[in-house]
């Protein structure tokens, strides 16, 4: 909650008077754990979904002050970050769970956010999965919570 809630709500709350000034953006780097629950990353999910209700209630709040916010939902991205993770027990992993030749790389990602930035788009959702997925969740939660426990239990 300190890094991935906190740090983006005290950065915004410090820098928004000079983005009010200048009529700039804001954009929250979230994740779909921020979107739909993850199996093992409960905490994170946790701090994800935060993030994106305060940004999703600043956006209302600024409406009008030239200030805009976007939000930006990734998949798995290969960034080497899962090798350092622990496991349930605390240790480390060793192995990414994730087929990291299958994820999108950091310069794709990169890429897909500033181009969303320029056009200040109010969400990107990066994934034909994730996109997929959100829609399904409404029509079908449960079905979405299994196709997560798979996901996480395959790797992928």
């Amino acid at each position: 909650m300190r890094v991935n809630y906190l740090g983006a709500v005290y950065c915004t709350h410090h820098a928004l008077p000079f983005l009010k000034q200048s009529g700039g953006r804001i954009v929250g780097i979230s994740s779909l754990a921020g979107r739909t629950g993850v199996p093992t990353r409960t905490g994170y999910s946790a701090a994800k979904h935060a993030m994106a209700g305060f940004f999703d209630s600043l956006r209302i709040e600024l409406e009008g002050s030239g200030v805009t916010v976007t939000m930006v939902y990734p998949g798995f991205v290969a960034t080497g970050i899962r090798e350092n993770a622990a496991g349930p027990d605390g240790k480390p992993i060793l192995v990414s769970p994730v087929k990291e030749k299958q994820v999108m790389s950091v310069e794709e990602c990169a890429r897909r956010i500033v181009a969303a930035i320029e056009r200040r788009e109010r969400e990107v959702v990066m994934t034909a999965r994730g996109k997929m997925g959100l829609w399904l969740k409404l029509i079908a939660p449960g079905l979405i919570d299994r196709i997560a426990r798979k996901a996480i239990e395959q790797g992928h």
